[in-house]
């Protein structure tokens, strides 16, 4: 591999010449060498290393993506559409798992500043009475001022751009499918507690029950955001007559979970129970289940081209909130409650 000593030798020119017409800086060179110096490097097949052009360049072609847990594919299609972006302008994303911590995304985010960054992207919700977000806030205003991009994906006040979808009125949506359906006892499973996208979903439930005029017969399980919490707040509905008639889960990971647990116990979906979810992810459109499309690629893909395109100097975007559409997918796990599904379930019951 050719190194820029061996460009500079076959260009005949000094190795600090080389290097600033390789690394792209300001420094006036003369047209001729500069054409010498491109020629040669091309001849040898040189090219720079990432980590030198970042040394002498204002940042580096990196993307930072802070995920709240890596192994949940809501952050998996999120990130396909920032690399896919990222990629086609010649930059890489790193993506980093961070636990659901703001401490651990301000440690990240002051790791990307070391790195020059070209931008990070929050992807996770916030925290409801987070004591670190004032931190948090801090990092991400010195980044801005850094020149490094910063965009969040959830409704997080971090001071920088947002590209969010509505969480309310997508549980909202949901719910009053189900309502339209016939059904009244409906349960709602939560996400993981202390989570603001937690809250806004069950904020979109509870409104859409009250409108209905059936505040007094839902009910919110505590749940989580995967397959086994969904499960085992199934189970708990199971165990506690009577049974609802149909049930929202948080997301589909947990619907799914839900439907599992119906499904062993030998209960009927949709026949006796209806049930869906949030967020339209593989597994959904697999299980056919009813739930919620959210834009996920397109937040992702927004988010990269906010940072690929952005002119250098100091991120002086306004922190503005770009708000995407969802929109409802009924599928086969719901369907209109009859007489039949009020047999199978023994009419009301009692607690």
């Amino acid at each position: 591999m050719s190194s820029l000593v061996d460009v500079a030798r076959e260009a005949g020119v000094a190795v600090a010449t080389a290097s600033r017409v390789l690394s792209g800086s300001a420094h006036p060179v003369a047209a001729a060498t500069r054409a010498k110096v491109l020629a040669a490097a091309e001849r040898l097949e040189y090219s720079p290393s990432a980590l030198a052009r970042a040394m002498v360049s204002p940042h580096s072609r990196l993307v930072g993506v802070l995920v709240s847990d890596i192994v949940n594919p809501y952050f998996s299609v999120i990130a396909r559409g920032v690399d896919d972006v990222a990629t086609k302008a010649g930059y890489v994303t790193m993506l980093s798992n961070v636990d659901r911590r703001t401490d651990t995304e301000l440690g990240r985010l002051r790791v990307m500043r070391d790195y020059r960054a070209a931008g990070v992207i929050f992807a996770g919700s916030g925290l409801i009475d987070d004591p670190h977000l004032p931190d948090l806030v801090k990092g991400v205003r010195q980044a801005r001022e850094q020149g490094i991009r910063a965009v969040a994906l959830a409704d997080r006040t971090l001071g920088c751009p947002t590209i969010a979808v509505d969480n309310r009125a997508a549980a909202h949506d949901v719910t009053d499918h189900l309502v339209s359906l016939g059904h009244r006892r409906i349960a709602f499973i939560e996400g993981p507690p202390g989570m603001t996208v937690t809250r806004q979903r069950r904020e979109g439930f509870l409104a859409c029950a009250a409108a209905a005029g059936l505040a007094d017969e839902v009910r919110c399980v505590p749940g989580g955001f995967d397959h086994e919490a969904g499960h085992a707040a199934a189970l708990r509905l199971i165990a506690r007559r009577p049974l609802p008639e149909a049930v929202v889960a948080a997301n589909d990971e947990a619907a799914v979970g839900v439907l599992s647990a119906l499904r062993q116990a030998g209960i009927d979906v949709p026949g006796e129970i209806s049930v869906a979810g949030i967020n339209d992810l593989g597994v959904a459109r697999h299980v056919g289940l009813t739930t919620v499309s959210l834009p996920l690629y397109e937040m992702g893909a927004m988010a990269a081209r906010h940072i690929v395109d952005a002119p250098p100097g100091p991120d002086l975007a306004p922190a503005a909130t770009t708000t995407l559409s969802h929109r409802l997918v009924p599928r086969e796990t719901t369907a209109r409650r009859t007489p039949d599904a009020v047999r199978l379930q023994g009419g009301a019951g009692v607690d």
